[in-house]
């Protein structure tokens, strides 16, 4: 097989113990993700050639691919806030393609909410105060409220309303209800996301996602080594990333995230349509991160996010366009970048494993979707990686 003509499947996917684990470490989680990766694909990793993996150790992935045995020829540790598992996925996708590897692991873990409890760590409210960021700080920026910030525009240019955001946090936990998996499954209502404490105007809590520990681990591998794999292959079929600004003044319009752009490469790459895909995973650290880049991915026009939402259409049962089908950082996990969460979620949908969650295709139950896309930001904006994914 030529170089460059190979064709590239995701064949294992795995998350490590999630929500309240206080007895592991970071390294035991990526180490507890990879292994399950590695079992659910059939595969021994002596196979592993390629290792991808950030937000751990001084020198990552060299200290991860060290503590899980692994001598890799290829890695990368890009790093671009929740949207890195989505850009590391497309390079390694490329470096498969390429040759440069047959079998590459995705790998992460977190224990964000242990280490936060024991002591060990504090809530950051900022990324820092060094480089660009030094011009924002002295105004009382806090990460949260950048994104804030930008729904306030969205809300003052398009007309969306509160309860329209909302929307998004009660139709996650609708679906987190479905998922055994899920950190948070209990209802809740648009009036109990009004009515609790305010984290930055105009989002109170449960407009921010949850803080939990967990891991995650995705394999992917050259088409010839498909036929070795227990697992049905879900394929890459197209990638895009981006990264729009760093501070907030560079931003030109705080209504279009940078998916507008990663889609967009996706989908093209991808030769598919916003309107073939059955249903889509998007990084949602708050509310309105799900609103708009369900716009810039063109599943609805620029400004029509919150009439886009307010139907239930993001639902698992009943909805025209599931979106986040395991409940999502709003309510299943959220232990960081959890870009990676959205990958395996996708692959699992695409495999007919959602259980009760479980999304079917276009002409109802039974049949299983065929096309899923899976777009995550990272920073406040600042990034994004979008994979369309498909099944044969």
């Amino acid at each position: 097989m030529t170089p460059g003509s190979r064709k590239v499947a995701v064949v294992g996917v795995a998350l490590s113990d999630c929500g309240r684990v206080d007895d592991a470490t970071p390294y035991a989680l990526h180490a507890q993700a990879a292994r399950r990766a590695l079992a659910d694909a059939g595969l021994g990793r002596e196979m592993v050639d390629g290792v991808a993996s950030a937000g751990l150790g001084t020198l990552a992935p060299v200290e991860v691919a060290e503590y899980l045995g692994l001598r890799p020829t290829w890695v990368d540790s890009t790093s671009v806030g929740g949207a890195t598992w989505e850009v590391m996925a497309a390079h390694a996708a490329d470096a498969i393609a390429a040759g440069h590897a047959k079998a590459v692991l995705l790998v992460y873990g977190s224990t964000a909410r242990a280490d936060i409890r024991a002591g060990r760590r504090t809530g950051n409210l900022s990324f820092g105060s060094r480089g660009p960021l030094q011009f924002e700080v002295p105004y009382g920026h806090t990460l949260i409220a950048k994104y804030a910030m930008a729904a306030r525009r969205h809300m003052l240019e398009h007309g969306t309303t509160i309860e329209q955001l909302a929307q998004v946090a009660v139709q996650a936990r609708a679906n987190a209800a479905l998922n055994p998996e899920a950190m948070f499954r209990d209802p809740i209502t648009v009036d109990d996301v009004l009515s609790g404490p305010v984290i930055a105007d105009p989002f109170t809590k449960l407009h921010c996602c949850i803080r939990s520990d967990g891991g995650a681990a995705v394999l992917l591998v050259a088409e010839e080594l498909v036929r070795d794999c227990r697992t049905a292959p879900v394929w890459v079929l197209g990638a895009g990333e981006h990264v729009s600004h760093s501070a907030m003044s560079e931003w030109p319009d705080f209504t279009t995230g940078p998916a507008a752009v990663s889609g967009r490469l996706a989908f093209e790459r991808a030769g598919v349509r916003p309107e073939e895909i059955d249903f889509a995973e998007i990084y949602d650290a708050f509310t309105y991160m799900t609103l708009v880049t369900l716009e810039d991915l063109g599943f609805c026009g620029k400004g029509e996010g919150g009439a886009f939402v307010e139907k239930g259409r993001l639902l698992v049962r009943g909805g025209e366009l599931p979106v986040n089908t395991d409940g999502g950082g709003l309510s299943a996990q959220h232990p960081g970048m959890r870009g990676l969460f959205l990958l395996v979620e996708a692959v699992r949908q695409l495999r007919g494993e959602g259980g009760e969650r479980q999304v079917w295709g276009p002409d109802g139950p039974g049949e299983l979707p065929r096309l899923g896309v899976a777009s995550a930001t990272g920073g406040w904006f600042c990034s994004s990686g979008t994979l369309v994914l498909g099944r044969d």
